[in-house]
């Protein structure tokens, strides 16, 4: 069975937009490498709308490197506005909460590997909140930015299970952790 996991790079504060005005004076091999063995374990691709938008206007004519993976590989949005996906190997995931929550529990039993999510942290908290995510994978960055969206606004309590733990040269934390769901 394939496991949810969400990969964020992510500010001291918590910040999580626009991590190309932040994030990239910390990237190298290092994380370079930790990036690298995400992508080497993803099976399939998990995205909201809004990253749909964006990623489907660029990636397709982009055929080396990432643009070769992300092309190739099997990818679910969850949305109720998208009626068409155009971008190849894309599935539209719509419906109440109860049905999109059953698609992704078939989905992930099609799957023996990771399911990866990216930059959408309305899509994270949505998982959480329905039981979904797996796995948190948090690139933490040594800065505070003092603005932008946050991955935690406005939510409810959620126990993490510390999974691992690796601190960079760059003083970049590589967190995973686990949801600790009641059952």
């Amino acid at each position: 069975m394939g496991k949810i996991v969400s990969n964020f790079f992510i500010s001291l504060d918590n910040v999580v937009e626009a991590p190309d005005k932040w994030h990239f004076g910390y990237f190298d091999d290092e994380m370079g490498a930790i990036v690298g063995r995400g992508v080497a374990d993803t099976k399939a691709f998990l995205m909201g709308r809004k990253l749909y938008d964006e990623w489907s206007q660029y990636w397709p004519g982009h055929t080396e490197d990432f643009g070769a993976f992300i092309n190739s590989v099997p990818k679910y949005v969850l949305s109720n506005s998208l009626t068409e996906a155009t971008w190849q190997n894309t599935t539209i995931l719509a419906g109440d909460d109860d049905t999109v929550a059953g698609r992704l529990r078939q989905v992930k039993d099609q799957y023996d590997g990771d399911i990866s999510l990216s930059g959408s942290a309305t899509t994270v908290r949505w998982l959480l909140a329905n039981g979904l995510l797996d796995e948190l994978r948090l690139l933490v960055h040594p800065v505070a930015v003092g603005h932008g969206q946050r991955l935690f606004e406005d939510t409810p309590t959620q126990p993490l299970r510390l999974l691992n733990h690796e601190v960079l040269k760059s003083g970049v934390l590589n967190l995973t952790y686990a949801p600790e769901y009641e059952r």
